[in-house]
């Protein structure tokens, strides 16, 4: 079988049998130590401007990401050290795209891990010299393993997001000149069926009918152009107070749904009262429940779900339809990308570009815990847009 690529970053790096088991026992001695070695690490990212912005909400988060901190020590020493672990720390290098972070904070974090470690080894090992080189070896090893697999993910993810950038701005370019185009046969095709339906027949149902599915479709057409027109323009966002057991309500009459499928919210009415634009956050309900209804037919059911979480309100949108298979996840949120035999693909980019507006965010979520299914968690700001919005250096 061929190598891969955690597989050839071990061999370069040397890391063998003996380094994991040197890591292991410095676990067992390290354990301890894992609550102070977060307070200094986070001191130390406090103390630098830079580096603390990149904290999402500022100190408010420093106690969830200490947690989250020592975790990240446990699985570094303990293992295993396979492909699951790799898969694992990829997701750090993805968030430092996603939240723009330099790379050179993860020097800088890194290294002030590697002088703890050090440190402890140095304590505890002193009266074992045999030993100690073996450790700080493993310690270096693993910590070098840990920034190549950081700056690799986060090397193909930033140049995968300037890829998708540019084949927006190239269909941002064709959209605006394609959907102005198309507005003016639309227009003109509405005002004939309007003057057809003035002068038909009474009681020629035949004529009537086709009118009517006529009709639909250019309605249809004209929701095409303008969510092609939405996705490249700024529309300007109100800041007003916002309801959101308000304009889930209007979102859901709006919306058909069939007599088959149940629609359950939880928690909205309970929410504090957000800043932003209800129109634009109605859209977002609507494609949403669109979505959810069409991937599950005529039956199913449809939950949302909302609490508070550090700060920022928490929406899970679940449904019993099939779901999204894994080879399209990560690309769920560009447009033109859709698995439905109707539809272009233009309601999550959408959804996803007003909520980014609002300074909130959207991710899919496998529940493979509930069986098949869809789940999207979303976050908005308490605070008005326009406060701190990043996350954690390489501590996630």
């Amino acid at each position: 079988m061929a190598e891969t690529l955690f597989e050839e970053l071990k061999r370069y790096v040397g890391f063998s049998p003996e380094d994991e088991q040197a890591l292991l026992a410095l676990h067992g001695v390290a354990r301890e130590h894992f609550s102070r070695i977060a307070e200094v690490f986070y001191a130390r990212i406090l103390e630098h401007e830079g580096a603390r912005t990149a904290l999402e909400g500022g100190e408010s988060q420093v106690g969830h990401l200490k947690g989250t901190l020592q975790i990240w020590m446990d699985q570094l020493l303990r293992g295993p050290w396979d492909e699951a672990y790799y898969a694992l720390r990829c997701r750090i290098g993805r968030m430092h795209v996603r939240i723009a972070l330099p790379q050179h904070y993860m020097f800088g974090a890194m290294n002030v891990l590697r002088l703890e470690f050090q440190a402890l080894i140095d304590e505890y090992y002193r009266h074992r010299p045999q030993e100690v080189e073996q450790v700080r070896r493993a310690v270096s090893k693993i910590l070098d393993l840990e920034l190549a697999i950081m700056l690799h993910t986060y090397r193909e993810d930033l140049l995968a997001q300037q890829a998708r950038n540019e084949r927006l701005s190239t269909f941002g370019q064709l959209v605006g000149s394609i959907g102005h185009e198309l507005r003016n046969p639309l227009g003109v095709i509405e005002t004939s069926l309007f003057i057809l339906k003035g002068r038909m027949t009474p009681g020629d149902e035949r004529t009537t009918k086709h009118l009517d599915r006529i009709g639909e479709q250019v309605a249809i057409a004209n929701r095409i152009v303008t969510d092609l027109l939405d996705m490249i323009r700024d529309k300007p966002l109100k800041h007003e107070p916002v309801r959101l057991a308000e304009v889930w309500q209007s979102a859901r009459s709006a919306v058909q749904i069939p007599v088959g499928v149940s629609v359950v919210e939880r928690g909205l009415s309970e929410l504090p009262e957000l800043r932003g634009d209800p129109n634009q956050l109605r859209q977002v309900f609507i494609n949403l429940l669109e979505n959810s209804i069409q991937a599950m037919g005529e039956s199913g059911k449809v939950e949302l779900t909302a609490t508070i979480v550090a700060g920022s309100v928490e929406l899970i949108f679940e449904d019993l339809g099939p779901g999204v298979s894994e080879s399209i996840r990560r690309r769920l949120f560009e447009p033109l990308m859709t698995t439905k035999a109707r539809g272009i693909g233009l309601g999550l980019p959408l959804v996803k570009r007003i909520l980014e507006r609002h300074g909130g965010s959207i991710a899919y979520v496998p529940r493979p815990e509930k069986g098949p299914g869809a789940r999207f968690v979303i976050r908005l700001p308490i605070t008005p847009p326009g406060g701190s919005s990043a996350a954690l250096p390489a501590a996630r």
